[in-house]
């Protein structure tokens, strides 16, 4: 007989393993991983924050094939520092002013280390009874926490449910508001159904009602102005609705917001409630960002009104100390939500589903399958305390107006809209620019001095700040609330946007 031909390399029998869950290797390589963090944060600084690779670097560096043989984690550590780290814009750098932060915790980490040891797969409380039970237990804590009305709930008439994402919570709550309203006038008229909301709104207001089935003629972005610090204005909503109506159209959902993307601008939420109301509408209220800072008394103002939402979500993965991802969302009235989500195949079926006496969260949600997300959020409320987390958020509150009154004193600048929470939204102003430049400088012309001073910062590799285009103006977002800011990178932030400023602006000009 002649020899064997196989397509590929002799295997490696040297590196043996006791299977994919070998529990002496979990144990060494845990603890070099946790070792790769902690070293990987004490030096996060050292590397530049927006990654300066070019499209395409990964490509270059790494094999065409995944190895046949193992590799040992010695070797894979060593192509992570090398490949992906220089790869990777360091949102936990706490030089990382862009967007919105993306927090992240001693007690996020290890409840995530816990979702991945239990892997659950919690679609309904048969499969997992405690991530289940676990998860009405936290909502309801957290739900005290942002003193909501018992109407929002399992205590009292609702119940809450940790999502993906905002995204997911928005399809959820639109699709039932749509079922809700076609149940009454009959779903061959979905195409005169109406969502509305402001040009601030979030993005994922238009894009949802797309996937359920809404005309994109039908999304209405009310106007906003900076007289009404960009907010959505009940007036001119109730307008709007009128004119739609008198067009034989069918207004069924508003969002309103609570922290806008672009400048954290707060909508009356009592207001807006009355206004659809009178209409028959669903109102979901999208705290996303600063949802979480209304658990401190000074800020529960600002949802002032909930009551008369429907639904009302924020993102823990934002400010609030628990890791992507984990978005929570609570309804009035779940059964609203259950009528458009819920399956019933056959393999499910169970006595305690049946009896209605628990919760099966799969059909509050779009996927089968889940996470149990509950048990971070879990350890980082215990972990914590109620106080310490309000310190934490008031601490990040501080530095923002710590940084909103820098840019205060240097007359070169102007703060666009009043700060709120922790994000500074400035600009060059245009009278700093005229002085400079004799040449008549029009808005156009202000906004591209300001769009280079802010590739210029984000050029230096020592901080990284992100821009918003309101009422045409463009301006430099400064978003404090990375978990190891610190007063000093504050002051840091403020002196390299000052470098860049010199050399636009000279200050021997004032």
């Amino acid at each position: 007989m002649g020899s064997l031909n196989f397509d590929h390399p002799q295997e490696n029998n040297s590196a043996h393993m006791s299977g994919p869950l070998d529990l002496v290797e979990l144990r060494r390589q845990g603890h070099m991983i946790i070792d790769f963090i902690t070293d990987y944060y004490q030096n996060i600084e050292k590397h530049p924050v927006l990654s300066q690779v070019q499209p395409g670097y990964l490509k270059q560096r790494l094999p065409e094939s995944a190895p046949y043989n193992p590799e040992p984690i010695e070797t894979i550590l060593r192509d992570v520092q090398d490949h992906i780290v220089p790869g990777l814009t360091h949102w936990q750098s706490p030089n990382h002013f862009a967007y919105f932060p993306a927090t992240i915790s001693t007690a996020g980490f290890l409840g995530e280390m816990l979702t991945t040891c239990f892997n659950v797969v919690g679609f309904n409380w048969m499969a997992s009874p405690a991530a289940t039970e676990l998860e009405t237990i936290v909502m309801d804590w957290l739900g005290d926490m942002l003193k909501l009305p018992n109407s929002f709930l399992f205590s009292g008439t609702g119940g809450g449910v940790l999502h993906g994402s905002t995204h997911e919570s928005v399809v959820c709550t639109m699709a039932a508001a749509r079922d809700q309203i076609l149940s009454r006038i009959g779903e061959e008229n979905i195409g005169k159904l109406v969502v509305y909301g402001s040009d601030q709104t979030h993005s994922v207001i238009q894009k949802v009602s797309q996937i359920v089935g809404i005309p994109s003629k039908n999304f209405r972005a009310i106007e906003t102005t900076i007289s009404s610090s960009f907010t959505l204005s009940p007036e001119t909503l109730r307008l709007t609705v009128c004119s739609d109506m008198e067009a034989g159209l069918v207004p069924f959902y508003l969002c309103a917001t609570v922290g806008t993307t672009a400048t954290t601008a707060v909508d009356p939420l009592g207001p807006l409630c009355d206004v659809a109301k009178d209409y028959g509408m669903w109102v979901h209220v999208d705290a996303a960002y600063a949802g979480s800072a209304c658990i401190c008394p000074e800020f529960r103002q600002y949802i002032d009104g909930i009551e008369g939402a429907n639904s009302f979500s924020f993102n823990a993965q934002k400010w609030f100390f628990t890791a992507l991802d984990c978005c929570c969302l609570w309804v009035k009235n779940p059964s609203a939500l259950t009528k458009s989500m819920s399956t019933d195949l056959e393999v499910l079926r169970n006595k305690a589903s049946e009896s209605k006496r628990v919760v099966d969260f799969k059909d509050w949600q779009i996927a089968l399958t889940r996470r149990f997300r509950a048990i971070k959020l879990w350890l980082v409320l215990r972990s914590y305390g109620v106080a310490n987390l309000r310190n934490f958020l008031r601490s990040h509150v501080k530095m923002a107006k710590r940084f909103e009154g820098l840019v205060r004193t240097d007359e070169r600048f102007e703060v666009v809209v009043p700060r709120i929470f922790a994000l500074v939204c400035f600009r060059i102003s245009p009278s700093a620019i005229s002085k400079a430049n004799p040449t008549p400088s029009d808005e156009k012309c202000v906004n591209e001095v300001n769009c280079k001073l802010l590739e210029a910062i984000n050029g230096s590799g020592w901080v990284y700040m992100t821009h918003a285009v309101v009422g045409g103006m463009y301006v430099l977002r400064c978003a404090i609330g990375a978990s190891l800011t610190k007063e000093k990178h504050v002051a840091m932030a403020w002196k390299v946007v000052q470098e860049h400023v010199d050399a636009i602006l000279p200050l021997t000009m004032y």
